[in-house]
C-alpha cells in the first residue's frame, strides 16, 4: 500500500488499547458503505510491545494476528531500544499482513512512560530519531509515527522534523501534551505548526467528534487526514459518517436505537469468536457503557450489562433496546 493510496481515504481509526482489536476493526469496516473505503481504509491496531515480540510473548504475538476482513491494517509497535524495535518491525513485516508499521511515541500511560517508552520519547528526540531510522531501515513497508505535542515542553515540530529525517512516510499528531493525558482542549494550532514544518503527510488527532469539528480541524491544521480516537468508542459508525461527509458532503444521520442494539450484538459475537465467551463478555461491558452513554436510561442499562456473566444474559439485555 503506497502513501498516496493510504490518503485516498483520509479518516483513520486511531490505535486504542483495549478498543481497536480485530473484532472492532472488522465491525468498523463492515459499517462502511463505500466499496472503495471497504477495501482501502487504513485502521490502526492496539499498540504492541517490541520487547514482547523479541521474547515471543504469546499474548503479544496474538495481538499481531490480523484477518482478511479487517485489512488493510497498520500495526503499531512501541519500545525504547532501536535494535529491538527494528527487529520487531521486521518480524511484523515478515508475517505479511500489515500494510504499515506505526511507532508509538505518544502513549501517556504511566506504566509505559516509566519505561522510557511512548510519550517519554518526546523528551529524547535524538533517541526517537534513532529508533525511527532503525525501524525504517529494517522494513520495506511504509513507516509512520504517532506523537503528542510534547512532554514537559512543546517540541512536536522538532520531533516531526526528526521523524521526517529518519525516513518516516507520515506522522500522526495528537494535539495534547503528555501532561494533559486526555484532558483540556486539543491544540490544533500546534498541529498546524507541525504540518507547516514538514513535507511528509500529517494526520491531525484530537477532539474530532462530529461534522463541524472535522471541518474546523482540517481548516485550522491543513492536515492531510484526521485520526478518530475516543469518539469511536461505542460509536463504530463515526468513521463511515465522517468519511462520507469528507468525500461527498453528505451528513448521514446517527444510528437509531435499533441499529445500535444490532451492532452491539454483532460486536459481542465477534469478540467471543476471537477471544472466547468469558473474555468477550467481560470486555464487552466497557463497550456497552460507551454504546449506551447517549441513550435515555443508559445508566440502568449499564448496571445490567456490568452484571452480565454470559453471552445469553448480555443478549437478553440488548433485546431490551430492540423493544424501545
Amino acid at each position: 500500500m503506497t502513501v498516496e493510496e493510504i490518503f485516498r481515504t483520509p479518516i483513520f481509526l486511531a490505535p486504542m488499547a483495549g478498543v481497536t482489536d480485530t473484532a472492532f476493526r472488522i465491525l468498523v469496516r463492515e459499517l462502511l458503505d463505500d466499496d472503495f473505503a471497504k477495501k482501502n481504509l487504513l485502521m490502526f491496531s492496539e499498540m504492541v510491545s517490541a520487547a514482547g515480540v523479541h521474547y515471543r510473548n504469546e499474548k503479544t504475538l496474538q495481538m499481531l494476528e490480523t484477518v482478511t476482513a479487517e485489512r488493510p491494517t497498520a500495526i503499531q509497535i512501541f519500545g525504547s531500544d532501536p535494535t529491538t524495535c527494528a527487529e520487531a518491525a521486521a518480524y511484523v513485516e515478515e508475517l505479511g499482513s500489515a500494510a504499515v508499521i506505526d511507532f508509538n511515541a505518544g502513549c501517556p500511560a504511566p506504566k509505559i512512560f516509566k519505561n522510557g517508552e511512548g510519550s517519554a520519547l518526546m523528551k529524547n528526540p535524538a533517541l526517537l530519531e534513532k529508533i525511527l531510522s532503525a525501524v525504517k531501515k529494517s522494513v520495506k513497508l511504509p513507516v509512520s509515527v504517532k506523537i503528542r505535542l510534547g512532554c514537559g515542553a512543546i517540541n512536536a515540530v522538532e520531533v516531526a522534523r526528526r521523524a521526517e529525517n529518519a525516513g518516516d512516510d507520515f506522522i500522526a499528531v495528537h494535539g495534547r501534551t503528555r501532561e494533559q493525558f486526555y484532558s483540556g482542549a486539543a491544540n490544533w494550532e500546534e498541529i498546524a505548526r507541525v504540518k507547516a514544518a514538514v513535507k511528509i503527510p500529517v494526520i491531525a488527532n484530537g477532539d474530532v467528534r462530529d461534522f463541524d469539528s472535522l471541518e474546523k480541524i482540517l481548516s485550522t491544521t491543513q492536515a492531510n487526514g484526521v485520526m478518530i480516537g475516543r469518539a469511536a468508542q461505542g460509536n463504530p459508525w463515526i468513521i463511515n459518517r465522517l468519511l462520507k461527509y469528507f468525500l461527498t458532503g453528505e451528513k448521514l444521520p446517527p444510528p437509531t436505537v435499533n441499529e445500535r442494539a444490532e451492532v452491539m450484538r454483532r460486536h459481542l459475537e465477534k469478540i467471543i469468536f476471537y477471544k472466547g465467551e468469558n473474555v468477550g463478555v467481560r470486555e464487552m461491558r466497557a463497550h456497552a457503557a460507551w454504546y449506551t452513554k447517549v441513550l435515555t436510561g443508559g445508566a440502568q442499562l449499564r448496571n445490567l450489562f456490568n452484571r452480565a456473566d454470559s453471552a445469553e444474559t448480555f443478549l437478553k439485555i440488548v433485546e431490551v433496546l430492540h423493544g424501545r
